[in-house]
């Protein structure tokens, strides 16, 4: 075994701002650098970031490379953006093996394809509805500025069977959900939690009430909400990174390329995370030749894997592989598609109001994903 290569002159966890059809050159970097590279992690000590597909698919799916915290380097603190244990917080980001398995078998049903396309037209209609109020603000909006993030709550909410006259509270915690401050975003998560457990009183109908009567019976009311909270704060920061993406690729291109391929190409270039949630490993491992440590910080680099122009088409890894395949996926694709064609049918007028390579792209920096800064669009032309 040997050590991987380390790049000390790239960081791939800094802010950056740039043009919509630049390209990171950290992906180049690190793609150039081999299939597995060290790096400072953001937290301090180093990090492995899995660089090659084949690789990551077998880190994804490799038993001994884990989702709990309670594996992190011990030096890193809750300031490392990390969720509590999985012997504090279970849920499906923190729990691996049976206990993963067990509670993803709760939600799988609730969110499979059949599910999904069940709720096409319901998922159409809030599109339609939320552009239309949009469209009336005046003749040119900031899409970024609200839709981005209203839209996937109102799908979820309505899913849930949460009232809708909370969605505007939901918006407010999950702003905060990126503050700096740790004890700013546990209050953020308490409040989602607490709105999400309106779906949980009696006689509602909806996913929560489904979720609350599928999970293992051990679960507490507690944790409960806590999984409900994760959908909502998951399912609206995947949609919320990739809906101003998707419209400005929609309102730009000429093409006849239908929805559903369209928002494929979007997810492949712009995921909505860079990088997988942090992993770690449970004891000494070899990865491509390279030693790596017990409690090793693993990441898989799936915007670099995604874009490789040396990559062979079929299934990308926007939503993961293995175990740990995002639950969300059917639901996040099925959003977009609904935003892609009400664009197209209801508003044929509709178009940017700036040329598409003038918009610009930030990152906040750490592993969180990228979004337009803004997005200002006449709706009716």
């Amino acid at each position: 075994m040997h050590d991987a290569p380390r790049l000390d002159d790239i960081d791939p966890f800094a802010a950056t701002t740039r043009g919509i059809t630049e390209p990171d050159p950290a992906r180049t970097a690190l793609r150039a650098a081999g299939p597995i590279v060290r790096m400072e992690a953001p937290a301090g000590g180093p990090v492995w970031i899995v660089t090659e597909e084949a690789l990551a698919r077998q880190v994804f799916a490799d038993p001994r490379i884990v989702k709990d915290p309670a594996f992190a380097p011990s030096a890193w603190d809750h300031t490392a953006g990390l969720e509590r244990t999985a012997a504090e917080q279970p849920s499906l980001t923190t729990l691996d093996g049976p206990d993963h398995t067990a509670l993803r078998r709760a939600h799988a049903p609730l969110l499979n394809a059949r599910r999904i396309r069940a709720q096409s037209d319901r998922v159409h209609a809030i599109a339609r509805e939320l552009l239309t109020e949009l469209a009336a603000e005046g003749p040119v909006v900031d899409v970024m500025d609200g839709f981005t993030v209203r839209y996937p709550l109102t799908v979820l909410f309505d899913l849930l069977g949460l009232p809708l006259d909370l969605v505007g509270e939901a918006m407010d915690a999950c702003r905060r959900m990126s503050a700096d401050d740790p004890a700013d975003q546990g209050r953020a998560i308490a409040d989602l939690a607490d709105l999400a457990a309106a779906g949980l009183a009696d006689g509602v109908q909806g996913l929560a009430a489904e979720l609350r009567d599928r999970v293992p019976p051990e679960t507490t009311r507690q944790q409960l909400q806590y999984h409900l909270f994760a959908l909502i704060f998951a399912g609206q920061l995947t949609t919320d990174a990739s809906l101003g993406f998707l419209i400005a690729r929609v309102l730009a291109d000429d093409s006849d390329l239908p929805s559903d391929d369209l928002v494929r190409e979007t997810l492949r270039l712009n995921p909505p995370a860079p990088f997988t949630l942090w992993r770690f490993t449970t004891t000494e491992i070899e990865l491509a030749g390279a030693r790596l440590p017990a409690r090793a910080p693993v990441l898989v680099d799936i915007q670099g894997i995604n874009t490789d122009p040396a990559r062979s088409p079929g299934p990308d890894l926007t939503f993961g592989a293995g175990p740990h395949f995002c639950v969300g996926a059917q639901l996040a694709q099925l959003e977009l598609q609904a935003v892609a064609t009400v664009l197209r049918t209801d508003f044929p007028d509709a178009r940017l109001t700036v040329p598409f390579a003038d918009l610009r792209q930030t990152c906040p920096g750490n592993i969180l994903g990228t979004r337009l800064t803004t997005l200002p669009v006449a709706l009716r032309g």
